[in-house]
């Protein structure tokens, strides 16, 4: 069980404060439901709905993708550069060269 839960009606995170979902709550509800996509955005469609109803002065537009938006997107993986590659040469450089 997580302690990452909603923080209601002020939509907090109960374990880091964050606004809920917090980033590690999307990395949990990511991986908890990484083969049924859909469900997911029901379940955060039905969070989505009591936060809209508890804040209402908060523009729809930024509670879908507080609650939904995230996750249609691929998670955030950081890669390493195995090796710098040169700059190419601009346009400029080239006639000259040549």
């Amino acid at each position: 069980m997580t302690s990452h839960g909603p923080v209601m009606p002020i939509w907090s995170c109960g374990g880091c404060d964050l606004p809920w979902p917090c980033p590690t709550r999307r990395r949990e509800l990511r991986a908890e439901y990484a083969d049924a996509p859909v469900s997911l955005s029901l379940y955060l469609g039905a969070y989505l709905i009591q936060a809209a109803e508890d804040i209402p002065w908060a523009p729809a537009g930024t509670l879908h993708r507080r609650f939904i938006g995230w996750t249609r997107q691929p998670p955030q993986v950081q890669q390493r550069s195995t090796a710098a590659q040169p700059a190419e040469p601009d346009r400029d450089e080239r006639h000259q060269a040549g």
